[in-house]
């Protein structure tokens, strides 16, 4: 909408003019702004909306005791993330970018899906969706944005398999593209949704991976920036850096009431939306082992379930105390802020090094 506006009045903000980064860096900056104006306003009415329904978290018997004090916390805050993100990008993207449009359907797509888990859960008592029922969703998703990619990809390097480290150096999948675009964003919404168990945990790691992507949204906007290391160069990249700045802006108005001690939480509508839009994100980047590194943590909480599940099954033993691994070390006596502030100082690790393979290129 503003971009409309800006642009009769000859403003330039969209990428044009005599500093295109610095347009570009404007607008990132105000739709961060935005979004954490709209998800502190919308935040504060989703808690006393939720208080007054009684709509709060449901604590299962067999998690973690330290847990229960939670319990009756109001959930589906991610509605402030979804809200505060896409009236950000109303105002400050522009809505002509088929990749906005599709990042727009991954926020609304598997927000929908979370929603409905979140209803059943805590409104209608019904033990929540399926996981056959949420992965058939999932998948679906996942296989529209992976085909308008493949059908829309204007240059060849928009569908090639990238390695960091490895300068040059692509593999063309064809329509394995497909398969590789469903597998980073069903399990990036997955392993989100798993990592969302403690206070602030999942939010403020959403952002710092956010932060990464949108840095390499930047520098793969233009030509010259994207032939420096060696990555494809994305037409209308720097929109994807405008909503990773708007998703951050989201998530750090969210974060005021969801830190410890939170006062409440996303709920699956928030957790499974922004896995499906970092996901989506970096395989429009081109740049899924540089998610999954920087992403490491959400890749160890699902690994840790995934190991859980197998020993047990196979041997009958566990191999962790509780699964995800943040509850493993819960039941050992870490403090809950302790284990949150040290993963978000592992995924600030991860990220830097993630960017920094970006120099080795």
């Amino acid at each position: 909408m503003l971009i409309w506006l800006a642009e009769q009045l000859g403003w330039a903000v969209q990428g044009g003019g005599d500093d295109p980064l610095g347009a570009l860096l404007l607008r990132a900056l105000l739709g961060l702004l935005t979004a954490v104006i709209v998800a502190l306003i919308i935040g504060r009415i989703t808690l006393r909306v939720m208080r007054r329904l009684q709509i709060g978290e449901e604590i299962y018997e067999l998690g973690p005791q330290q847990h229960f004090s939670k319990r009756g916390t109001p959930t589906m805050g991610g509605l402030s993330i979804l809200l505060g993100l896409l009236i950000a990008i109303g105002l400050w993207v522009d809505l002509g970018s088929r990749h906005v449009w599709l990042l727009v359907l991954a926020a609304l797509g598997f927000g929908a899906i979370g929603f409905y888990d979140d209803w059943l859960k805590s409104i209608a008592k019904r033990g929540g969706l399926s996981a056959r029922g949420k992965m058939l969703g999932q998948t679906l998703l996942a296989l529209i944005i992976a085909a308008a990619l493949y059908l829309g990809a204007e240059t060849p390097g928009e569908t090639r398999y990238l390695l960091p480290l490895f300068s040059g150096f692509s593999l063309d999948l064809g329509l394995g593209f497909i398969f590789v675009t469903w597998l980073v964003i069903v399990g990036s919404s997955n392993a989100v949704n798993l990592t969302d168990g403690l206070d602030g945990l999942a939010s403020m790691s959403s952002a710092l991976v956010a932060l990464g992507l949108g840095v390499i949204a930047c520098i793969v906007s233009s030509a010259a920036g994207a032939d420096y290391i060696r990555s494809p160069h994305i037409e209308g990249a720097g929109e994807i850096a405008v909503f990773a700045a708007a998703l951050i802006g989201a998530l750090l108005g969210f974060l005021c009431f969801n830190a410890y001690p939170a006062r409440i939480f996303m709920g699956d509508v928030g957790s499974l939306a922004l896995g499906g839009v970092l996901g989506s994100m970096a395989v429009m980047l081109r740049q899924e082992v540089l998610f999954a590194l920087m992403g490491a943590l959400f890749v160890v909480e699902t690994v840790s379930v995934m190991l859980q599940v197998a020993s047990f099954r196979l041997t009958g033993k566990r191999i962790f105390r509780m699964a995800p691994i943040h509850h493993h070390f819960e039941q050992k006596g870490m403090p809950e802020t302790h284990i949150v502030v040290r993963a978000w100082i592992l995924t600030i690790l991860c990220v830097l090094i993630g960017l920094g393979t970006l120099l080795l290129r």
